[in-house]
């Protein structure tokens, strides 16, 4: 097969300082080694330090020694193991809700569920800056897609007004922390506002899980918005520090999801180590409910470093961090500069983000103590002011 069309793709982004390359880590977490030398990682999900943690660890190894390597078959023939059973239960009460799914991944997630919520008569009323993920199972759903602009309210009643005389289930899809700018959505308004209009309200809690609310449950839990929003969906790849995704909703929806979501049926079910480090993350949570709150108060106050020195954070009130930099090649060369002196500080550019708001993605996470936070603050300013 010709192949030929592919390099002037491939040129054109390295053109415009978009190329990308899957950099090898040698190992996880928020402070690793490379070359024998100790490096600060701020681009890590793992936001509660749980990769390694020694539960986690455990739970991980009794479920790979009671059920083996893998599930051996989809869900729905003979892949479903009883701790499948038992985190799909764990995860609805952490939550809120009647029930919970556990899929391969939060972005199988997004795509099991979102088409069953609405079709090819139905509407879906989307944030500007939600996931890509919720971007590629609106289009999956045949949906028609209704942007609004991000976290705000009245551009959200404007666009279930427009569209109010129109037949068709509608579902308001948003984030509750936004994974590039760290900012939180005005959920409860965004949830009256949703009601107010007869539609369905999804909320990707993917980096509140774990981060916000009682014993990590997020802000949907923390705001008390259960019976307002129709599914909670997050992941088991950020706090939970392991891999899969989960939908948490009624009954009723998770047996219509059984019954009818593809990315849940026509896929092997997710291995059992996974599951096991799941729970073990779940128990973490319960044991110590503050950690949360803990990684919370040290971003503020990497925050607060940041501001002194006249840095941009956008409206981040979150875990997530960006600087903003705007130019492609420059945010690159501040990454790589950070990496010569022991920071990895990622450099996120479109489409990933917007055009002319390429930036340094700041992960805080509970394995960077107080001293490597003031490090890394020092290290960033003077990178951005040098560069």
């Amino acid at each position: 097969m010709r192949e030929d069309w592919i390099q002037p793709i491939l040129d054109e982004a390295k053109l415009q300082g978009l190329e990308r390359t899957a950099r090898v880590c040698p190992e996880a977490g928020g402070i690793i080694k490379i070359d024998g030398k100790e490096v600060l990682n701020f681009s890590s999900n793992d936001y509660l330090d749980l990769a390694r943690h020694p539960h986690v660890i455990d739970r991980s190894r009794q479920a790979l020694d009671q059920f083996g390597i893998g599930s051996t078959a989809s869900r729905l023939v003979t892949g479903t193991l009883p701790i499948h059973e038992e985190l799909e239960a764990r995860i609805a009460k952490e939550k809120g809700y009647e029930a919970a799914l556990v899929f391969g991944s939060g972005y199988m997630a997004n795509a099991g569920t979102i088409p069953i919520l609405a079709g090819r008569d139905d509407f879906i009323f989307a944030d500007k800056l939600v996931h890509a993920s919720m971007i590629d199972a609106c289009k999956l759903s045949g949906a028609k897609l209704v942007r609004f602009a991000h976290n705000d309210v009245q551009a959200v009643e404007k666009r279930l007004e427009q569209y109010s005389d129109h037949a068709g289930r509608k579902l308001v899809i948003t984030e509750s922390v936004f994974s590039m700018d760290g900012d939180i959505a005005p959920l409860t308004e965004i949830a009256e506002t949703a009601e107010k209009h007869g539609a369905m309200l999804m909320v990707d809690e993917a980096h509140s899980t774990g981060t916000f609310g009682p014993n990590g449950a997020g802000l949907i839990r923390e705001h008390e918005l259960e019976s307002n929003v129709t599914v909670s969906m997050g992941t088991m790849s950020k706090a939970m520090a392991g891999y899969g995704g989960f939908v948490a909703c009624s009954e009723k929806l998770r047996q219509l999801l059984v019954h009818s979501a593809r990315a849940f049926i026509y896929t092997t079910a997710p291995p059992p180590a996974v599951i096991g480090a799941a729970l073990g993350a779940l128990d973490v949570f319960e044991a110590s409910p503050r950690l949360g709150y803990i990684l919370q108060a040290n971003a503020d106050y990497f925050r607060s470093l940041l501001h002194e020195a006249g840095l941009d954070t956008l409206q981040s009130q979150s875990q997530i961090i960006p600087i903003v930099i705007g130019n492609n090649e420059k945010a690159v060369a501040i990454s790589q500069l950070l990496r010569s002196e022991g920071i990895i500080a990622a450099a996120i550019r479109p489409p990933t983000v917007p055009a002319g708001s390429a930036r340094l993605r700041i992960s805080i996470t509970l394995a960077h103590l107080v001293d490597d936070l003031e490090r890394a603050a020092k290290a960033i300013i003077n990178a951005v002011k040098d560069t």
